[in-house]
């Protein structure tokens, strides 16, 4: 996985208005915080920290008052228009510490063409340790018949990767299409015909 050094500073400024002037200024509030000790509030560069969250479960080694805090994203708060980062909770880890976290499902492979792919769950919650937390995990499809499911059980985990979500949690499922649609249009041009025919009587 992705671990990235970001150069923090100490907020001695609290509320909206600090809030707002650090965005102003470039910077994300944030807090980190875990393993008992004291909350630490500061803010980081924006720019570097839009690029570093582009990757899933990225480690960020954060150093702040002379001071590497090694940590993981817990809580991302976007503006819900803009998507600009608003403010960040991030909680410390220790190498060698196994940690819970979410990680994305990409399906791959050829499925049954017959069917049209459901997406149920794109993630799955794994216990790994906070240095070797996989960015993604692969589920291949190949094979999977309209109809049926795969389940996070089915998701291959690498060596020291423990499933921890429900074995029986759908990830995918590929639904059998609808006749309906096809069906309607010759049943409502039957019906329409009788219609037609009876008009030009008239």
């Amino acid at each position: 996985m992705a671990e990235i050094k970001i150069t923090g500073t100490t907020r001695t400024e609290f509320g909206k208005g600090a809030s707002r002037r650090a965005r102003r200024d470039g910077l994300v509030p944030a807090v980190i915080y875990g393993h008992g000790e004291k909350p630490q509030h500061i803010t980081l560069p924006a720019r570097e920290l839009g690029v570093a969250l582009k990757q899933s479960n990225v480690l960020l080694e954060i150093l702040v008052d002379g001071k590497n805090e090694l940590t993981l994203p817990k809580a991302i708060v976007r503006h819900p228009l803009k998507q600009i980062l608003e403010h960040i909770d991030l909680v410390t880890v220790r190498r060698g510490e196994r940690v819970t976290v979410s990680v994305p499902v990409h399906p791959t492979g050829e499925h049954d063409r017959d069917g049209i792919l459901e997406h149920v769950n794109n993630t799955i919650e794994v216990e790994a340790e906070a240095t070797a937390i996989p960015s993604s995990l692969g589920l291949n499809l190949t094979g999977l018949a309209a109809g049926l499911s795969l389940y996070a059980k089915d998701v291959p985990l690498p060596a020291g990767v423990t499933l921890i979500s429900d074995p029986m949690t759908i990830v995918v499922h590929l639904s059998e299409r609808s006749t309906a649609s096809e069906e309607t249009p010759v049943a409502a041009a039957a019906e329409a015909a009788p219609a037609a025919e009876a008009e030009k009587k008239d």
